[in-house]
Formats: C-alpha cells, sequence, structure tokens
C-alpha cells in the first residue's frame, strides 16, 4: 500500500485507526512516579476488578500486546500436543496466525471446519467433536474456538453460541472465544457479555481492544480460573509479561470507562450500516451477506475497484475471490468519510 493514502481513505482494517484521546491521556497519566512490575500494579488489579464486572463474575486477566498472543495462549493452555482444535476454515486462526496457534501448543493440530458466513456448523462440530477420539493414532479432539464477530463481519446470535458450547461441553472440548472484535458482537446484539462467553460454555476468551481504541493491548479474559496459573507461566515464557505492565492497564482503564469500548463499537457499526445501505442504491454493486458489526464483503465491478485504488482507497480486493471486495469501518471512521467513498463508488460506477 502507498505510505501517502489518506488516512480517510483507509479501508481495508480497523487496525489503521489511531487511538482514543481518553486512552492517551491515561496513558500519559502513568508517565511521571512509580509502581510495582510485572503486573502487581494497583491499574491492573483495577482491569480485573472492572472486567469482572463487565462479566458479572470473578474472572483472572492477562493483559497482552497482542490478538495474536491472546488467541495462541489461550489455546495452548486449552490443548495438549496430540490435541486438535476445531475452528472454522475461515478463522482467523487458521488463516492469518502464521502459525501461531500451533507453535504455542507445540503442535496441536487446527481441525477446519465448514459453515455459512464463517460460522461453524453445528453437525460438523458435532461429528468433528467425536472424530477418532481415544484414538491413540489420531490427534485427540480438544478445544473449539469461535470467531466473535467473524471474519465476513457476520456475528453468531446467543442462540448459535450456546448450541456450540452445549455440543461442545457434550463432547468434552474447551471452548475459546476469538474476541478481535467482541465489542462489535456485543454492540449488535445488545445483549450482556457474560451471556455471549461464559454462560454458554466459553472458558477462555481474547478480549480484543486494539482494533476499537487502545494502542498497544489486548486481554485474555479467563473465566475458568483453574486454566490461570498455567496461562501466567506460557505469558512470561512468550514475552507478554510487560514488565511496565501499567501502560497496558491504563489503556483498558479507560477502554472500560463509561463504557467506551462499546460505545466506539457502536460507531464502528454504524459506519458500516451506513455503507451498506448506501451501496444497496447502487445497481453495479452486490452486497454479500449482512454486515452485522464492521465489516462488509460486495462484488465490484473491475472499472470500479480500479477508480478507487487510482483515487488513494485501501481496501482489499481479488484476495478472496475475483471481483470481490472488503471494506472495513472504525470507531474513528467519520460519516463524511463514508459518504465520500459512496460517491466515488458511484461516479466510477456511472
Amino acid at each position: 500500500m502507498n505510505a501517502t493514502v489518506s488516512t480517510a481513505r483507509i479501508f481495508s482494517s480497523d487496525n489503521a485507526a489511531g487511538t482514543c484521546p481518553e486512552i492517551l491521556e491515561a496513558v500519559a497519566r502513568e508517565i511521571s512516579g512509580q509502581a510495582l512490575p510485572y503486573g502487581a500494579d494497583d491499574s491492573t488489579a483495577a482491569v480485573r476488578r472492572r472486567l469482572s464486572d463487565v462479566f458479572e463474575r470473578e474472572v483472572d486477566v492477562l493483559l497482552v500486546s497482542t490478538g495474536s498472543a491472546a488467541n495462541a495462549l489461550s489455546l495452548a493452555a486449552l490443548t495438549p500436543p496430540w490435541g486438535s482444535v476445531l475452528c472454522h476454515r475461515d478463522s482467523h486462526i487458521n488463516n492469518d496466525e502464521c502459525g501461531a496457534p500451533e507453535f504455542y501448543t507445540a503442535g496441536a493440530k487446527l481441525v477446519p471446519l465448514g459453515g455459512d458466513d464463517a460460522k461453524i456448523s453445528p453437525d460438523e462440530l458435532r461429528a468433528a467433536g467425536r472424530h477418532k477420539a481415544g484414538d491413540v493414532h489420531s490427534v485427540e479432539p480438544s478445544a473449539v474456538s469461535l470467531t466473535q464477530a467473524t471474519e465476513t463481519g457476520a456475528v453468531y446470535t446467543l442462540d448459535e453460541v450456546r448450541v456450540l458450547g452445549a455440543i461442545a461441553k457434550e463432547a468434552g472440548l474447551r471452548m475459546h472465544m476469538d474476541g478481535a472484535r467482541f465489542a462489535g458482537a456485543v454492540a449488535s446484539l445488545g445483549c450482556a457479555p457474560a451471556e455471549l462467553t461464559w454462560r454458554a460454555g466459553v472458558d477462555l476468551l481474547s478480549f480484543g481492544a486494539t482494533k476499537n481504541g487502545t494502542m498497544t493491548a489486548d486481554a485474555i479474559v479467563v473465566f475458568d480460573r483453574s486454566l490461570t496459573a498455567e496461562l501466567a507461566f506460557r505469558a512470561k515464557r512468550a514475552g507478554q509479561l510487560a514488565s511496565k505492565m501499567r501502560f497496558h492497564a491504563a489503556q483498558f482503564e479507560a477502554y472500560l470507562t463509561d463504557d467506551l469500548w462499546l460505545r466506539n463499537a457502536h460507531h464502528a457499526n454504524a459506519m458500516a450500516a451506513r455503507l451498506q445501505e448506501g451501496l444497496k442504491a447502487i445497481p453495479e454493486v452486490g452486497l454479500l451477506g449482512a454486515a452485522d458489526a464492521n465489516i462488509l464483503f460486495c462484488r465490484l465491478p473491475q472499472r470500479v475497484t480500479e477508480g478507487l485504488l487510482a483515487d488513494g482507497y485501501a481496501f482489499y480486493h481479488d484476495r478472496w475471490e475475483p471481483g470481490v471486495a472488503r471494506f472495513v469501518t472504525s470507531f474513528a471512521t467519520a460519516p463524511k468519510e463514508i459518504d465520500h467513498l459512496l460517491q466515488a463508488v458511484r461516479r466510477h460506477a456511472a
């Protein structure tokens, strides 16, 4: 991508967005003074209390620097080296983690499953959960990982998560949720975070934040606290135990204060909905699925794609199949930026 692309024209990823002023101010307040290192500070303890309130139960929290670390460490705590992780074939852990889950689990196998909208099919999970279970010649089905929201921008409903959770429990599988866009899913469903996670059978949540406003911090939320000690050792061994953890924690304190995390997600979702409504009115554009959260897929004529690229717009195109484009909005996307994009699409489609 051209480094001179205007930030107002980057729709390739919500990682392109900056950070919220509230979060930057919280980090700045930590610059002076001293605090105990390695997560023994007051701010880190406060984040655990805040997340316990959010999820309506006592949880443990490990703050990490990336979503990849949160996913890989979580799966390593749930899966032995001879085990398997059941996931959707389009999931981030299967396609975009550079083998990190396999590396941190010391060789556990990812078993990709099908299902519409990048959601795991209950029938496929049921079959895979018992496939060669107990057979020493095969990997042992050990965990299931759901991506919420999915890589297509769809959101698992509460009933869908509960059904998969029940299947996992019956098969003796542990459950992980890759919540890189968890805030967007909660905002879309309007539900309690507890209902979407531990009450539906989730043991560990990768609680994403960098896509939604923080600078350098994501979290592992531990519902099954028997896993906490092992996760702590794994995090240290992986270089994810920050010595000045208070700077990660300051970001999360601000992120969770006054529901900033949900307000940001509501805005990102609303911008995707605005884009979706605008594209519906352009006959040459074909929408692919609903934008439940902040990701939208559509079919664009080649002339439109080329025109947008020439205008300096950045977005994924032809990555999945020819003619298919993906647009991602963020907490920082302004309504006028959506309107300018729609004007450009109309101009090139004419």
